[in-house]
């Protein structure tokens, strides 16, 4: 009796699994076919889009629109370093203050423990808005046309910091009370305790903060005057911006642009822009899977 019971188990795992993971897969297509189509279409001349849409085949393959994206190289390459700095500084710059204001609101042991929490949770709540911040950065920071007016509002989101002190407080207390046994500091704790048992959730939101460093262009547009300063983003957006108002004045002045390329132009600056946020994840893909899942089984 044990056999065909167990054949039965077998089978209904294989059906199972067949099951799931063709709905997996089919899942996973649905979800790559908007970055097929934006490869695609970036790669079609425009007349084609504008007649028969997107396609999952390039139409009519061109490559104008990256002709015109790379039109001027240094531009990019220079606009990419900017991008890659901001990044770099700001999700470094980032994890350290936010893990350590995450340690701190995690110890129990903290007299101010309730009072910090309770600033950091209202900000979720209450904000002064648009323009007391610009206020704030440009007649008290001075900050105006400066590259730390991209890195300073996305170092501490609060959260970020609720997911991070999900992680700190889930380093047992004993840890912390062996190392104080041992003469070790509150830094030193912090440094060769939390932040190498933390490798998860620090992959994680990293790679969060390093999304929003990365695509961030607003900031750029409100407080970035010099070109030699825009970021990746912020420049592309001006291109384009640029583009449509070429258009704009040819169609004014009666002159048809017919293959001025604004919908591939489009398509092919989201692949310049995402190129290198696509090639980072397979790096933190094994520490961002573990890091959402934090706190779901308790064991």
């Amino acid at each position: 009796m044990e056999a065909p019971a167990r054949m039965r188990k077998d089978r209904a795992a294989v059906v199972f699994n067949i099951i799931s993971y063709t709905f997996i897969s089919l899942m996973a297509l649905v979800c790559l076919l908007p970055f097929i189509f934006m490869i695609s279409g970036s790669f079609s001349e425009e007349m084609e889009i504008r007649l028969h849409g997107y396609s999952l085949f390039p139409r009519g393959f061109t490559l104008e629109a990256y002709g015109m994206v790379f039109k001027f190289p240094e531009r990019i390459l220079h606009a990419y370093g900017v991008s890659i700095f901001i990044t770099a500084v700001g999700t470094g710059l980032g994890l350290f203050i936010l893990t350590m204001a995450a340690y701190v609101i995690s110890r129990k042991d903290f007299k101010y423990r309730n009072g910090f929490s309770f600033f950091f949770y209202f900000t979720t709540l209450f904000n002064g808005g648009m323009v007391s911040t610009y206020i704030f950065y440009i007649q008290y920071l001075h900050l105006k046309d400066s590259l730390l007016a991209l890195i300073l509002p996305g170092i501490l989101s609060v959260f970020n910091l609720l997911i991070m002190r999900s992680f700190v407080g889930a380093v047992p207390v004993e840890l912390i009370e062996s190392s104080k046994l041992d003469g070790a500091g509150e830094f030193t704790i912090f440094i060769r305790v939390i932040l190498p048992l933390c490798k998860s959730g620090l992959a994680t939101i990293g790679l969060f903060m390093a999304l929003h460093y990365w695509n961030d262009w607003y900031n750029a547009m409100l407080y970035i005057n010099s070109a030699e300063k825009y970021p990746l983003q912020y420049m592309l957006y001006d291109m384009l911006n640029q583009a449509r108002a070429l258009a704009r004045i040819a169609a004014q002045a009666g002159i048809q642009i017919e293959n001025l390329p604004t919908n591939t132009l489009k398509l092919a600056m989201t692949v310049v822009a995402t190129g290198p946020i696509v090639l980072l994840y397979p790096f933190v893909q094994k520490y961002f899977v573990k890091g959402i899942t934090v706190g779901a089984v308790k064991g």
